[in-house]
């Protein structure tokens, strides 16, 4: 069969295959899966995929679902992550966050969009292939991963360093409204530590204040923020830090506060990194405070998955893009042409990815498509357009087939 003809046929199996699709998604989306608490969502996925054929099938040590089909030389991944955010304010929340509701050619709910609607195209994107018996040069590893809500990318560090599963390529299926996307910027988190002199309350004079040191820190951080600029390119677009937290303690409510923590979120465009990002930290609040040396760190994260196993990392998360004109690239290109007539929008992610470990930690090429739009990540009445996963199953299954021939590579 043609490139022409097999794009008809995958499209064709895409639409037979909607309303399962849908039920996918509305099925995982009943099952609460927050960070840490996935066992249920993962045996669910799990079955899923013995009863739609995949080829192999398991868990590993970490708690993520890899689901694999065919067996050639060069490996695909394609991503999604399955926890989600916490729900918030129940009363901003127009039906239950776990209804899982399909209506208006929606589906509703906590995760539909961030990430489980990913996930559900991947289960089709993967029975079409079993179904289409592809037996082609590239092993595809459908990864439905854990704990990215609250270290996105660890998972990934986890199967690459502990698990020895490289790929070749990687696509994150995170929501892109259909459009492809080539890189997103990276981040951080910075954590500062101030200390003053305590006193009493009706003497101030006598004490330092760690609460005036944390304001003129946090004014600093203002005009940090407004002096960083874009990446080159233009591409990615400017670095940011906010800070997010801010903790002024003293020995009670009625003295100079002698502790301060300031805690930030530092976004990180092509060309930054985690040493000048804390040196620009360092050198604008000791110019601020008129010190020489500050108290300024990358803290690391630390939790124990479902499984009980307990693992790590900096909260560092690089930035990546990859080429416009790289073979992924261009093959994803060639994938929505083929299914639909005409150029995809080529674009990137405002939010972070998996990607930061598996092409920024680790240099590996990714590319990013998915159903549903950032807008809806986090965000209350969480919905997901069915449209969209069809989109997305004909999308992942079309690309394995648009890779023959590509050579791996960096």
């Amino acid at each position: 069969m043609n490139s022409s003809g097999r794009a008809k046929d995958v499209w064709k199996r895409a639409k037979t295959y909607r309303n399962d699709t849908a039920k996918f998604l509305s099925d995982m989306v009943k099952i609460k899966s927050y960070s840490g608490q996935e066992e249920e969502i993962c045996m669910h996925i799990a079955s899923l995929c013995k009863d739609l054929d995949f080829d192999e099938v398991r868990i590993d040590g970490l708690g993520s679902v890899l689901a694999r089909i065919g067996g050639g030389s060069k490996i695909l991944a394609i991503d999604a992550h399955i926890d989600t955010v916490e729900v918030g304010d129940l009363s901003q929340w127009e039906r239950s966050p776990f209804s899982g509701d399909i209506e208006n050619g929606l589906v509703y709910g906590r995760g539909s969009s961030d990430q489980k609607g990913g996930a559900a195209a991947m289960l089709s994107a993967g029975r079409i292939l079993r179904n289409l018996n592809y037996e082609g040069e590239w092993t595809i590893w459908f990864s439905f991963t854990v704990m990215e809500e609250d270290c996105d990318g660890m998972c990934w560090k986890y199967l690459i360093e502990e698990e020895n599963l490289v790929p070749d390529f990687i696509l994150s299926t995170e929501p892109t409204s259909c459009r492809l996307t080539r890189g997103h910027r990276g981040r951080m988190e910075i954590e500062l530590n101030l200390r003053g002199v305590s006193a009493h309350g009706s003497a101030p004079e006598r004490g330092d204040s760690a609460a005036y040191k944390a304001a003129r820190a946090a004014l600093a951080m203002e005009e940090l923020n407004r002096e960083l600029r874009p990446d080159r390119e233009g591409f990615l677009g400017k670095g940011t830090i906010v800070v997010s937290q801010v903790d002024v303690r003293g020995p009670s409510q009625c003295a100079v506060p002698d502790v301060a923590r300031l805690y930030m979120d530092r976004r990180l465009t092509w060309g930054e990194n985690a040493d000048l990002a804390i040196a620009q930290v360092r050198e604008k609040v000791g110019r601020a405070l008129g010190v020489d040396s500050v108290d300024c760190l990358m803290p690391d994260y630390v939790k124990t998955g479902w499984k009980g196993t307990r693992y790590s990392q900096e909260l560092y998360f690089p930035t990546w893009k990859t080429d416009e004109m790289h073979p992924l690239v261009q093959a994803g290109i060639r994938t929505y042409r083929g299914l639909f007539a005409k150029a995809p929008v080529v674009n990137k992610w405002t939010f972070s990815t998996n990607l930061v470990s598996v092409s920024g930690r680790h240099g590996i090429p990714g590319i990013g498509f998915g159903p549903g739009d950032e807008k809806e990540a986090h965000a209350s009445n969480e919905v997901n357009r069915i449209e969209d996963l069809v989109v997305c199953s004909a999308f992942y299954s079309n690309l394995v087939y648009e890779l023959a021939g590509v050579e791996a590579g960096r």
